[in-house]
């Protein structure tokens, strides 16, 4: 019998890392319209970085140079959650944002991926079938 219990019980934040935080911030709120939460500032210098909440799980964009982290873009994507992938595609698509390739159904979701302006992949996801037994 076992008697462990989980010791994560979910996920606070993600973090993506950004070269350049004010360009970052208007691509997450002007483009994806996320809202922005809090804006990490030392005094009058320049951000290091700011949160968005999607509703389930908060975006951390990180100016991971200045925080002595080498860029590198994250190349797994971050999923967010849409109710019509084509629908919110084509509102991208009109705004400029280029996607890889074509919207994909996997049997169980639909799913297109693009990038943000520091080439961190992101996705577009909504999930039709019911999650399996």
């Amino acid at each position: 019998m076992s008697t462990s219990t989980s010791i994560v019980t979910g996920v606070d934040f993600v973090s993506l890392p950004t070269r350049d935080v004010a360009a970052a911030m208007d691509f997450y709120s002007d483009v994806l319209g996320l809202e922005r939460s809090s804006v990490w500032q030392r005094g009058d210098e320049e951000p290091l970085g700011a949160e968005f909440e999607t509703g389930t799980v908060t975006v951390s964009l990180i100016a991971s140079e200045r925080l002595g982290i080498p860029f590198q873009a994250n190349k797994v994507p971050v999923a967010f959650h849409v109710e019509d992938v084509e629908a919110s595609r084509a509102e991208l698509e009109s705004l400029g944002i280029s996607f890889k390739g074509d919207t994909i159904d996997s049997g169980v979701c639909h799913m297109a991926n693009f990038e943000d302006p520091d080439g961190n992949a992101l996705m577009l996801h909504h999930r039709y079938a019911p999650h399996a037994p």
